[in-house]
């Protein structure tokens, strides 16, 4: 093979690897921390997704409790800085008739290998990018990460944002009696 042919080939094999990732990150955006909370009242869909165990899990099996949906992927800086939240208010709330569930918008053995090293107290599904996405069935139009949807023991989204939640939001989002 020529030296020039072989430069073409680089180059090919380059333009498709980045062409890919480009496509593939053009899914599922970023969202700016200054995007704001959309207040709902409207039942919520259907929620069938596996656990990291391959167990199907739905919203009913979290009971009569108030559900705050996180959509996030281990590539997504925002989601990450967000968890150490998450995790704080699952276990400040998490007895109080709360619960935090994570859905996981990235590649299974990433999201185990990221959790092995950063675990969290809240359970985690996967979702899916099989249009209409997992985020997308939930509101997302644009499929913006982290993404939250909040809902009430009777299985109504109460508000979503795009956007981090930060612990002050998530105490307002999880408190489930008045102050």
């Amino acid at each position: 093979m020529s030296r020039e042919n072989l430069v073409i080939l680089v180059a090919a094999v380059l333009a498709a690897a980045v062409g890919g990732y480009l496509q593939h990150a053009s899914r599922v955006a970023h969202a700016d921390g200054g995007v704001a909370t959309t207040t709902v009242d409207a039942p919520a869909p259907a929620l069938s997704l596996p656990d990291l165990a391959g167990h199907t899990r739905t919203l009913s099996d979290y009971g009569n409790r108030r559900v705050l949906l996180n959509f996030w992927a281990t590539w997504c800086a925002p989601c990450l800085k967000e968890m150490p939240a998450l995790d704080a208010a699952q276990r400040k709330f998490g007895d109080q008739g709360a619960i935090v569930v994570g859905i996981a918008m990235d590649d299974p053995d990433r999201v185990r290998a990221f959790l092995a090293a950063h675990p969290v107290s809240y359970p985690i599904l996967l979702g899916s990018l099989d249009d209409p996405s997992t985020p997308k069935q939930w509101g997302n139009r644009d499929e913006v990460l982290p993404y939250s949807v909040l809902i009430d023991a009777n299985q109504r989204i109460i508000a979503t944002r795009r956007g981090p939640l930060d612990a002050a939001q998530l105490a307002d989002w999880l408190r489930t009696s008045p102050r």
